[in-house]
């Protein structure tokens, strides 16, 4: 696939935690404020999830200067196997969804989880997918040190 023909992310990690602890880190509050970001804040205070097809779920992302909300609604939830959720910030176009998010988790009989992260929607541009690749490669580096510290 070129750089231009670029529609979406794809990111495999393979996590050294069971995959009930991957699926807790996606789907509780005080799990999911602490990676999801990287390095940047997001307020436990301000992070709402009704882990439920059909329920809402938003956060803010505090980095130096601004505030960046995010919030969707997820469309399919099979624990501890596999997450579908909408993800729209403030440049997402009105009407629209948002990008698309699925994220399974894959017991490797190991106490290790593969997780294959797929984000579409076609709502940015093949430089803004390659920086929110860089963005998620950031998240999921902090899920592997909250999941080696819980």
């Amino acid at each position: 696939m070129t750089e231009s023909a670029r529609e979406g992310i794809d990111i495999t990690r393979i996590l050294d935690a069971p995959r009930e602890r991957v699926f807790e880190a996606w789907t509780t509050p005080e799990h999911f404020a602490a990676w999801f970001g990287g390095d940047a804040e997001v307020p436990l205070d301000r992070v709402s999830m009704d882990v439920r097809p059909g329920g809402d779920w938003s956060l803010v992302m505090v980095v130096p200067g601004t505030e960046m909300p995010f919030h969707g609604v997820y469309r399919e939830v099979v624990a501890p196997e596999r997450l579908v959720l909408t993800m729209k910030d403030a440049s997402a176009p009105a009407g629209s969804d948002g990008e698309i998010v699925t994220a399974t988790f894959a017991d490797r009989g190991d106490r290790t989880t593969e997780l294959v992260f797929r984000q579409r929607g076609g709502n940015l541009t093949p430089e803004q997918y390659a920086a929110a690749e860089d963005g998620w490669e950031a998240f999921f580096d902090a899920l592997v040190a909250r999941l080696a510290s819980s």
